[in-house]
């Protein structure tokens, strides 16, 4: 653990990631305690411009402090961005396992059912899950991880094609252990490094996408996120320009330090990337 750490703080671009997604995820998870009210409250005049008496980043177009709302929605886009790594990291290492590891018939057939969800154009297929779901948390996070295993599955399969035939897994055959405990206690631990690689990767992804469905309405109604804050201010954005800005670049930042963090687990855990 140690040597991860110090080869992946050597990267001053991960070690920056690091530090303002820590952050981000403070206020997230402290903004209940931070400030005194939700982020539907009536605070103010609308559109007041940041830097007004007790509105640091102003207000938006119905009055609602913007650092309140811009603090909530980390919390919204934090959560669908992890959940649904997880669940589709979960889908995508079960069935990729799986397929890389029996082959033939086994393998054919799970990636044609990974096939037909990548034919379909991913957003097009989310914007239909959610819609007959019915949008809202539990939606957006279901969708976004139905459309995003694919992608794990083919990474784990080609790991799991590659390892399967060295010796450490021929040897444990031999002496008689179940594939399933090939699979997870031998094989599995050997292809993690760009699983947690990728999977940070999707983390990003997922905040956009859900900004991206939020910004259409296609969001929780009941939960104020980034992207419903510029979908909300886009008749304001040329008078009151930090009602769209700011949530912009809120996803911008969060995004840049989970890519940069993601490189630096990527150098970190790959040997291939710690010669170059």
């Amino acid at each position: 653990m140690r040597n991860f750490a110090r080869r992946f703080f050597s990267r001053p671009a991960a070690a920056a990631g690091f530090a303002v997604f820590a952050l981000i995820l403070f206020i997230a998870l402290a903004a209940p305690l931070l400030f005194g009210h939700g982020p539907f409250s009536i605070v103010g005049v609308p559109l007041l411009p940041p830097g007004s008496p007790g509105l640091l980043a102003g207000s938006d177009v119905l009055g609602r402090d913007m650092m309140v709302g811009l603090a909530y929605g980390a919390r919204v886009s934090l959560l669908v961005g992890i959940v649904s790594t997880l669940c589709a990291t979960i889908i995508g290492v079960l069935l990729g396992a799986v397929a890389g590891y029996y082959g033939g018939v086994v393998d054919d057939l799970l990636m044609r059912v990974t096939e037909f969800f990548q034919i379909i154009p991913s957003f097009v297929l989310l914007m239909v899950l959610v819609s007959f779901l019915q949008p809202s948390l539990g939606s957006t996070i279901l969708g976004i991880a139905m459309i995003g295993w694919p992608q794990m599955a083919r990474v784990v399969r080609g790991e799991f094609l590659a390892l399967r035939g060295r010796e450490f897994v021929q040897a444990a055959r031999i002496l008689g252990e179940s594939d399933l405990h090939i699979i997870f206690r031998q094989v599995l631990p050997n292809a993690l490094p760009p699983i947690v690689a990728i999977g940070s990767m999707m983390v990003g992804s997922a905040i956009l996408t859900e900004s991206a469905l939020s910004f259409l309405d296609l969001g929780d109604p009941n939960s104020l996120s980034w992207g419903s804050m510029i979908s909300g201010s886009r008749s304001a954005m040329w008078v009151a320009w930090w009602t769209t800005v700011l949530p912009g670049l809120s996803i911008l930042i969060t995004v840049l330090s989970i890519n940069f963090m993601g490189d630096g687990l990527n150098h970190a855990l790959n040997p291939r990337r710690r010669e170059r």
